[in-house]
């Protein structure tokens, strides 16, 4: 169910909070701790996605329960297909594939729903300026 709220990757204080815009309360609830979390992402099964950065993985978690799901990465940090390296920011689509920009690989990978390894979608080819080339990747969207 909707909430009405900011969900915010608090990321010094590893964690993830909401904090409610209809309550006029001046503090967030804990959903998630433990986390070096960097980017989120929502489905529209309202399922929270989010990149732990220290672990090398994005996480599926159920909206108000703590089951989670691994939806990249999750084999250490590499350059394998299986792999990530820094995973940053998400985009999930409607077929709840999950877009990942992989900053130290300088790639975007996707990974669809519950498949083992992702798919690299840009970059990949090393850090640089050619067209075939990403630097970092931070943001993303996918405009389909």
């Amino acid at each position: 169910k909707e909430t009405d709220s900011l969900i915010i990757c608090d990321a010094e204080n590893e964690r993830v909070v909401r904090w409610s815009r209809r309550s006029g309360k001046t503090q967030g609830e804990v959903l998630i701790d433990n986390i070096d979390c960097c980017g989120l992402a929502m489905d529209d099964q309202r399922y929270l996605y989010v990149s732990d950065t220290g672990k090398q993985e994005v996480r599926r978690y159920q909206s108000g329960e703590q089951i989670v799901a691994l939806a990249a990465g999750g084999n250490g940090k590499g350059v394998g297909f299986n792999q990530l390296n820094e995973p940053r920011y998400l985009f999930v689509d409607r077929d709840h594939s999950v877009h990942v920009s992989d900053w130290n690989n300088h790639r975007v990978m996707k990974w669809v729903e519950d498949a083992k390894e992702g798919i690299v979608v840009a970059g990949g080819q090393d850090a640089g300026t050619a067209l075939t080339q990403l630097f970092v990747p931070q943001g993303l969207f996918v405009d389909a």
